[in-house]
């Protein structure tokens, strides 16, 4: 399978610049600089990335490129431009003031493929703090801005046998308007890629590569009704069929009728799935506890105790399947090591070495968006595939303060009725996720001739493409006085609703 080699020197874009080379249907990797690989014979070209050091900082990331140059082609982006032009001999300096924002292009070259199909004055996105003031021998300039004369360069065909090239704008972000063909003319063209990796060519792959690696043993996995595990655990049993055991735990924390329907599903794909029924086992748990970081670090704790509990069951499975995603293998790997901890999530890390398990992941190389590609390659139902994000811990992070049977039941059938409004009025796809969040405030509501005492509701909607980053959603003023009202006049004890209007950052999508 041809692949595109994307070393990370650390850039915030540096994902941006995967999804872009996926959307081409070519596969690519992303590896810290420090840690390539072997160029294998599928190995197509090679991407440096941006980075937030400066090339002239005596603790710069730096990289030996004479172990790529000349072998394949090579496309510096921003500090892997500078990286390459300091390397070889060329002059960077640091700018009198940082460069960013919209720039137009002036091309010197306009025969050469990097620009084919445009514009002569195409507009791009610079971030930089340092520029190129001369090239080093061998190379050339293809255009420059305004501002910088060497905007973009590649070496001369007498220098490298494979192109050398280097730009001192991303490509990647929208604002960089042609953005993207530049990358196809690198990839698709440059490179030679074909661009036949496809859904349909991933699940063939994946099924015969998950035969030939659990051979005619059992797989172990826990199931949680979103989309990551689903589609994972559709592709192992297109491949192992019964071999693989799932299970699916009600934590007492799931969406109102949840645990029923998702089950439902679950048979009706034919998935070998026991339902665990541990509500009492949550609820005893979590009684009294108030802080947030606890509640999680209990839900994941007890999670586990069952998890462990079915694998001694089915002590048989030698394997545990996981719906990892790239995103999160990205992150382990990471230049500067793991992001800080927010709050810990659940999951079921380390359960591997003590019961003694082999790891299947069958989307670690995916983003989100590809994974949903996937499941409508394997025909999942869409109310799987387009399910809203659901975080682990459930509605034990949307009650604020402690957690008991009644507070869950409020929040649930609020919840339901929010949910429901949303695919009502065909708003629900509109949103990336949405989620009611029960406060621990009492306030004074009159209804009919009584003064009521009551709980408070929130509603969150938020629009985002990966979780980083979202912006809430501007949900119309006549559906909110809808749901509010729904809500207040079918759930006792709910007196109040309010909407939250935060964005991520400052905020978190969730509230815990």
């Amino acid at each position: 399978m041809e692949k595109i080699l994307i070393l990370d020197f650390g850039s915030q874009y540096t994902q941006l610049i995967a999804r872009r080379v996926r959307e081409m249907h070519v596969y690519c990797e992303i590896v810290p600089y420090n840690k390539m690989p072997e160029c294998t014979a599928d190995t197509k070209g090679i991407i440096l990335s941006g980075s937030p050091f400066s090339v002239k900082q005596p603790d710069a990331l730096r990289f030996d490129l004479n172990l790529v140059a000349g072998k394949l082609p090579v496309l510096g982006i921003c500090y892997g431009a500078q990286l390459t032009a300091d390397y070889y001999g060329g002059t960077v300096a640091r700018s009198e003031k940082r460069e960013y924002g919209k720039a137009t292009l002036a091309q010197h070259d306009t025969s050469d493929p990097f620009f084919d199909q445009t514009s002569m004055h195409s507009q791009v996105w610079m971030s930089h703090g340092d520029t190129i003031l001369q090239l080093p021998e061998g190379f050339e300039v293809l255009a420059g801005t305004e501002n910088i004369p060497v905007a973009a360069f590649r070496s001369k065909p007498a220098r490298f046998q494979a192109p050398l090239y280097g730009i001192q704008f991303h490509p990647e972000v929208y604002h960089s308007l042609e953005g993207f063909q530049f990358l196809k003319n690198f990839v698709l063209g440059i490179c030679g890629c074909t661009g036949d990796w496809t859904p349909a060519h991933f699940v063939e792959d994946t099924v015969a590569a998950l035969r030939e690696q659990i051979g005619t043993e059992k797989v172990i996995m826990a199931l949680s009704g979103g989309v990551d595990s689903t589609v994972a655990a559709t592709l192992l049993h297109r491949a192992i069929g019964d071999r693989l055991f799932c299970f699916f735990v009600d934590n007492g924390l799931l969406r109102k009728d949840e645990f029923e329907s998702v089950l439902d599903s679950y048979r009706h794909m034919g998935l070998n799935v026991e339902g665990v029924d541990a509500k009492k086992r949550f609820y005893d748990g979590l009684q009294g506890v108030t802080n947030p970081e606890e509640k999680r670090k209990i839900i994941g704790r007890l999670f586990i105790e069952v998890f462990e509990e079915e694998s001694r069951a089915h002590s048989e499975c030698h394997w545990l399947g996981q719906g990892t995603i790239y995103p999160d293998v990205i992150e382990s790997v990471s230049v500067h090591g793991p992001s800080v901890t927010i709050k810990s999530h659940h999951n079921v890390g380390g359960l591997p070495e003590k019961l003694h398990l082999k790891i299947v992941e069958p989307l670690r190389m995916l983003f989100k968006d590809e994974v949903r590609r996937v499941g409508r390659e394997l025909g999942i139902t869409t109310n799987i595939l387009n399910r809203h994000p659901f975080p682990g811990p459930g509605l034990g992070i949307r009650i604020l303060g402690d957690i008991t049977p009644e507070k869950v039941r409020l929040l649930q059938e609020a919840d339901a009725i929010y949910i429901n409004k949303l695919r009502e009025h065909g708003l629900y796809d509109q949103v990336w996720q949405a989620g009611t969040i029960l406060l621990p405030i009492q306030s004074v509501g009159v209804m009919g001739d009584e003064r009521t005492y009551e709980q408070t509701i929130a509603l969150r909607a938020v629009n985002s493409t990966d979780g980083m980053t979202a912006e809430w959603s501007r949900l119309p003023y006549d559906f909110l006085a809808e749901v509010s009202s729904e809500i207040i006049n079918s759930v006792k004890g709910i007196n109040r609703v309010v909407f939250d209007i935060s964005t991520k950052p400052p905020a978190t999508i969730e509230w815990e």
